[in-house]
């Protein structure tokens, strides 16, 4: 299939454009078109949130406005990424069909309003989200300035409507053919839950159940696929009149600790995707952490959505300066927008696009941050910090469709998450999953060695070391491929509260998986939950280490055993474990540690590995180095994440693609500063 998005040879770069805000204001319409020109933009994202616009009445549509925005922006050199406006009914759909409107939890109707209000069972809104899309695409698919189908826009959230309910009820039979394997895989018994019919099995409710764990973790993956099937019944007007228009929607990340995002399942929804797309808002300048280690953060989600594909991603939104919905909406410091742009791009990004052109008038988009300002002024720091960052990319642009070869990968599992966040055990606040992850990440992000982070469906075998802590929901398939991976010559590192229990969440009998304990070498007999307050320590070498909130009581097989516990009744017993297996190794860390030692834990493995990317650079700490390359050349972005200047040397010949001449063997980088660096192969 040919792929005219592939035919754009410039990194996209613009965002959210929302002209039907502005109809009745001309000039403003003609003023952006000079301020695009000036703020070094060539792509825009229209028509997402533009039902109303597009269909003022049932049936009566209007699209000249929308031709003429499109033909405006194309004459000029620019493209467009056209969304679907399904994220957002008119208030006529809603009063006409009152079934299109959510349910929640509480089986409560919602009313209008907001946006992603709407049932994804609903026969009628799929009817009437196809029959614009169908129009969308007949008017506008062989438009020129057409790259790209953005379908509709932040998919989220569930309903719990009789449709729902029914569709739940069906996708329970399809997987489970009998309500007697509902009972043996949600442990029926317990609580007397057993179920005699199909009608009895109701979604989780605040109000009813939602202890059954396999009822809570089925739900999630029915909103998944319930959502992905309804982006599907979207996406068949596009496919069928656009073969070669790709097709994207935007992802997200949970904002408050930068983390996956948790509603839907991304491994399973990248599959329906041609280009994968998200939306970045870090909370830069935060008092909480340092630039640096949010930084580490926007790293991993780049590496996860990037890996997720194994293929370049898009930035569909990000901020040019702050947002409106933070808990305090700091803007970004001078260089900072400049900078944490070409981090998006040096994980994988071939864009930098907005939310948004312009700030809306009113409502409660009016002081999030945009490109063009109120005062309509091209003279702002906001405005000529983006066109700056727009002559940058048209000066790197050919590292567009260059990919980053990675050693290592960290696995990180959608409903592995679902599960131990479900999980009545342990430590309510201390489980953190994403978190830990991010933890062991942070080593490979301050060497400045690439990671993958992906998921246990992936191909592990071209890695040579792969890093999977807290697998807590572990299925035999899963342990078979850590085993084949290992005994064919891989390392594997893995944790405390792993392969605890299976698929529909419940547990392994007769202890620990024998599986894992052949790939470890080890048995698990106990795991210890420590009160927040609560110290420990292991013996390392000949260094003690602080562990908090979790210690695993370990028994040693064939495993070497690396560190004990210092503290406790499991004192002078195995914390940190190594076994040989066949042509590979797999290390166990029993216990949560600091981060100082698991920088001297993976040093000694990556050195045994021989894993080192930028043998070129010598650099002091908080500069980060991440390499994308093609079949010519490398492309190096060095970044400094601080605020204070920082020395780095550089061997060999090098070229500034920013300045465009040969870099400097010696070098001081401001704060912020950020170069980008080819070498020829």
């Amino acid at each position: 299939m040919k792929n005219i998005y592939n035919n754009e040879k410039r990194l996209l770069h613009g965002g959210d454009y929302n002209p039907d805000q502005w109809l009745d204001y001309p000039d403003i319409l003609k003023d952006d078109l000079r301020l695009m020109k000036l703020a070094n933009v060539n792509t825009m994202t229209v028509g997402i949130f533009a039902w109303s616009a597009l269909e003022p009445t049932e049936g009566n549509y209007n699209f000249e406005w929308l031709d003429k925005i499109i033909d405006d922006v194309y004459n000029q050199g620019g493209r467009v990424i056209l969304a679907t406006p399904s994220g957002a009914r008119p208030a006529w759909l809603s009063e006409k069909y009152p079934e299109v409107l959510r349910t929640n939890d509480r089986r409560e109707k919602m009313l209008h309003g907001g946006r992603h209000n709407h049932c994804f069972s609903s026969p009628i809104y799929r009817e009437k989200t196809q029959k614009m899309n169908y129009k969308l695409a007949e008017r506008y698919g062989n438009h020129p300035a057409l790259i790209m189908w953005h379908v509709s826009n932040e998919y989220s959230g569930d309903c719990h409507c009789e449709l729902c309910q029914e569709n739940f009820r069906d996708w329970l039979k399809n997987k489970y053919k009998t309500i007697e394997n509902v009972n043996k895989a949600w442990w029926g018994p317990f609580w007397s839950h057993t179920y005699t019919d199909w009608s009895q099995i109701e979604s989780p409710s605040s109000i009813g159940e939602n202890a059954v764990h396999g009822l809570n973790l089925d739900w999630k993956r029915f909103v998944t696929d319930q959502t992905i099937d309804f982006y599907e019944n979207e996406a068949k007007p596009l496919r069928e009149l656009t073969p070669n228009v790709p097709i994207t929607t935007n992802f997200m990340a949970d904002t408050d600790d930068l983390i996956p995002f948790q509603s839907l399942n991304y491994e399973k929804f990248s599959k329906h995707v041609d280009i994968l797309s998200w939306d970045c808002y870090p909370a830069w300048h935060n008092d909480w952490e340092t630039t640096k280690d949010l930084a580490t953060k926007v790293g991993f989600i780049n590496d996860l959505y990037r890996s997720l594909k194994q293929q370049p991603f898009l930035i569909m939104e990000c901020t040019p300066s702050g947002v409106n919905w933070h808990n305090v909406n700091k803007a970004k410091r001078p260089g900072m927008h400049t900078l944490a742009s070409m981090q998006l791009l040096a994980h994988g990004s071939d864009s930098v696009l907005y939310f948004q052109w312009r700030k809306s008038r009113g409502s409660s988009e009016k002081f999030h941050g945009a490109v063009v300002d109120h005062d309509n002024s091209e003279e702002n720091r906001v405005f000529k910090e983006v066109s700056q960052v727009g002559e940058i990319l048209d000066k790197i642009k050919e590292i567009k469709g260059s990919m980053k070869q990675s050693k290592v990968a960290i696995i990180y599992d959608w409903e592995n998450d679902w599960a131990l966040k479900d999980a009545q055990g342990f430590g309510k606040e201390s489980r953190r999953y994403p978190q830990t992850l991010q933890s062991h990440y942070k080593y490979f992000w301050d060497k400045n060695i690439s990671v993958d982070v992906v998921t246990p469906q992936q191909d592990l075998s071209k890695y040579s070391l792969v890093v999977a802590p807290m697998m807590y929901m572990m299925t035999e398939e899963t342990m078979d491929r850590f085993r084949d991976y290992v005994k064919n010559g891989g390392v594997l590192v893995g944790s405390y509260l792993s392969g605890l229990v299976n698929e529909t969440d419940l547990t392994y009998l007769g202890g620990w998986p024998k599986t894992l304990q052949e790939i470890y070498g080890i048995d698990v007999k106990e795991i210890d939950t420590l009160y927040p307050k609560d110290r420990n320590s292991i013996k390392f070498g000949n260094e003690s280490f602080e562990v908090v909130d979790y210690c695993t009581i370990i028994e040693a097989k064939e495993a070497e055993v690396l560190a004990k516990y210092e503290e406790d009744f499991y004192k002078n017993t195995p914390a940190i474990t190594k076994n040989n297996l066949e042509k590979g190794k797999a290390y166990f860390i029993g216990a949560r540690t600091n981060q100082e030692f698991l920088s001297k834990f993976y040093d000694k493995i990556v050195k045994d590995l021989d894993i080192n990317e930028v043998e070129d650079f010598i650099s002091e700490c908080g500069i980060s180095i991440q390499i994308r390359e093609n079949e010519d050349a490398k492309y190096y972005f060095v970044m400094n994440f601080t605020e204070e200047e920082k020395n780095i040397e550089i061997k060999g010949s090098y070229i500034d693609l920013i300045l465009g001449k040969e870099a400097e063997i010696l070098n001081i980088m401001k704060p912020y500063g950020v170069y980008v660096l080819k070498k020829n192969k």
